[in-house]
């Protein structure tokens, strides 16, 4: 069996530490440098630091299972102050994602190990010395990834800095997303280049999962510039608030066009790389609950593992158990096919949503066997050899809607995708079952997305790729059946329009798949982000969950479903989660507001950028964002 590598608590934290300024600090204190960076195992040691890094399901409850709270896709017990004007607001760095402190740690291992490489003082084998020098390259662009997506422009360090102020200052200054973007898929190549094609053990770095990221960021740059063209949040026109920090910028490829093209051809090489040596797996809810160690030729590319007493986690216990403090929309739950290829308002075998067994049956399978089937179900079996009647099973479910806090249901669609059902494992604070943080399948999505994006049609691996999701999935391969059968007025997903109209249907359609395939694992905000969709989230947007006062509340006493606990029929049939009580911050519905679309940088960091004696910091808010503490984002500005 492949051995398996588990970050044990023990690694966490040994290296880092913790400071409240910006770039003022001396290099990371590790023993003495001349004494370490001298082995190959030296190297392993420093790089598992950062695997922290990666997403994870917690000790007790919470992780990657309740990161779609803020989305669309999934909803928690409380309005997100994301989705509406006045709650959000500046903060201090210790509260924000304005922090260098692991770049920092990142590049002064790049530095040194280059130095102790070029002086040949690092005994063990080339191969290792290099894939381990190649993960850190990996982590400094998945660092700035993080602080691309919430910031946009950013400083680029990469180097330890001079300890005196003008050169604290001046490396402070923020540099175009863009030039930042090709600064990370840079590193990603050299991460490529330098680490091996099969991990040394499973739970490790391998090329595959640089080409992945390379694909994710470039993908995502390219989207966030073509559908934010010419406003306030990308390079290159006046309402850019780097207008006059960069009064020369021009886009490295020559025009806005011709930049977020480049950025899709990076997404469609490095993608095509990846899924044309990986094939899906064919038990998609397996790899979400697996005890087993997956291995270098799976679909499943990185893979978080866990060890009771050193880092297990809660995911079971409180998912199987309870609802889990999350629940899926109907938005989510409407956007999934039937296995026929239509949507459910196409398709005459959909029975409708009074009854959610019923709801479900003849879906997707990535709905199915990643959501949990309420009402009373009873399923006739019979001998497939002679035809004759065996028994019935009767089934029945009732959603944890009358629960509070982390054991809620504040939708009735209870997730259990990241439900392991083997002995032990819904034991609280004692789940073992991996967590998959890059798998294969979104490279056959990056690249499908990206070459549609690039091309305006479906061409070179397209076809392949997407009839391999759909077959995975149970549905039928005929992508085309679907694009003919969908009425964009039908459907229920904010990321069916730009500047308020329907975007085509082929692409909307790809969306579809990319939303259905990574249910429950983190990814919606940052698509809805890219594609400018939180745009549609006006006019008083209710979150909805299942249907509830036509049928299903008949599986409830009254007093378990009263005002106060979920929101009442004269409302809404469907559970709307903002409006369980009048008082609350969001009860007539999300209004986003543009200004949301990036992260204000904390006001502190404004008067720790500055020279003595200058007035003005080399730093520029993000668009709409005072500078001022507790502050909230100007609403009536035009980011447009």
């Amino acid at each position: 069996m492949k051995k398996k590598f588990i970050l044990g608590l023990a690694i966490i934290g040994t290296f880092l530490t913790s400071c409240n300024d910006f770039l003022q600090r001396d290099p990371m204190d590790f023993a003495d440098e001349t004494a370490y960076f001298n082995t190959v195992n030296d190297l392993k040691i420093y790089d598992n630091t950062f695997y922290s890094l990666f997403p994870k399901m917690n000790p007790l409850w919470g992780g990657l299972f309740v990161a779609d709270n803020s989305s669309d896709n999934q909803a928690g017990k409380w309005a997100n102050n994301l989705f509406y004007p006045g709650d959000k607001k500046t903060v201090t760095k210790d509260n924000s994602e304005w922090k260098f402190d692991n770049l920092r740690g990142i590049n002064f291992f790049i530095n040194k190990v280059n130095e102790k490489i070029a002086s040949k003082s690092i005994s063990g084998s080339t191969e290792y010395i290099n894939h381990y020098l190649g993960e850190a390259y990996f982590f400094r662009a998945y660092e700035y990834f993080r602080l691309l997506s919430n910031y946009g422009d950013v400083p680029i360090l990469s180097k330890m800095m001079e300890n005196n102020l003008d050169s604290l200052v001046s490396s402070s200054v923020r540099v175009p997303r863009n030039e930042v973007a090709r600064f990370i898929l840079k590193d990603l190549d050299k991460a490529a280049e330098l680490m091996q094609v099969n991990a040394p053990e499973s739970g490790r770095l391998s090329q595959d999962a640089a080409y992945l990221l390379k694909a994710r960021v470039a993908l995502y740059e390219a989207t966030w510039e073509k559908y934010h063209a010419g406003t306030a949040f990308v390079p290159g026109n006046s309402k850019w608030p780097g207008a006059s920090t960069h009064p020369d910028f021009q886009f490295k490829a020559g025009s806005a066009e011709a930049e977020y093209n480049f950025f899709f051809q990076e997404a469609i090489d490095a993608a095509d790389l990846v899924a044309s040596r990986r094939k899906l797996d064919n038990d998609y809810i397996g790899m979400f609950n697996s005890l087993k160690t997956f291995s270098n030729s799976d679909e499943v590319i990185l893979v978080r593992y866990y060890l009771v007493g050193v880092n297990s986690h809660g995911a079971s216990n409180y998912l199987g158990r309870t609802g889990g403090g999350t629940g899926f929309t109907r938005s989510l739950v409407n956007s999934f096919l039937m296995q026929s290829g239509k949507p459910i308002y196409a398709d005459q075998d959909y029975k409708g949503d009074k009854v959610m067994y019923e709801e479900f049956e003849g879906r997707d399978v990535r709905l199915t066997s990643s959501t949990k089937a309420a009402g009373s179900n009873i399923v006739t079996k019979t001998d497939p050899l002679t035809g004759q009647f065996l028994n019935d099973t009767i089934s029945y479910y009732r959603p944890f809607i009358y629960l509070s806090g982390n054991e809620s249901s504040p939708t009735g669609y209870e997730m259990k995708k990241f439900v392991s059902y083997e002995k032990g494992q819904d034991e609280q604070g004692k789940g073992t079952s991996a967590t998959p943080i890059f798998r294969a399948a979104e490279a056959y999505l990056i690249y499908l997305e990206a070459y549609y994006e690039k091309n305006g049609t479906l061409g070179g691996n397209c076809d392949a790729y997407w009839r391999a999701l759909r077959t995975r999935a149970g549905v039928n391969p005929d992508y085309n059946l679907t694009i003919a059968a969908t009425d964009m007025t039908q459907e229920n997903d904010l990321a069916t329009k730009w500047h308020g109209s329907y975007i085509d249907k082929t692409l909307y359609n790809i969306r579809r798949e990319r939303r259905c395939e990574f249910i429950g694992e983190g990814m919606r905000l940052d698509d809805l982000k890219r594609w400018r969709a939180l745009d549609n989230m006006t006019d008083g947007y209710q979150v909805e969950g299942m249907n509830l006062w036509a049928e299903m509340y008949k599986m409830y006493s009254s007093s378990l479903i009263a005002e106060g606990i979920v929101s009442q029929q004269g409302i809404s049939t469907y559970i709307r989660p903002l409006q369980v009580t009048a008082s609350g911050s969001a009860y007539n519905g999300y209004n986003f507001p543009k200004a949301h679309y990036l992260e204000p940088i904390p006001v502190a960091e404004f008067a720790l950028s500055k020279r003595v004696g200058d007035s003005q910091s080399t730093l520029y808010q993000n668009p709409g964002w005072p500078t001022n503490t507790d502050g909230t984002a100007d609403y009536s500005a035009n980011y447009d």
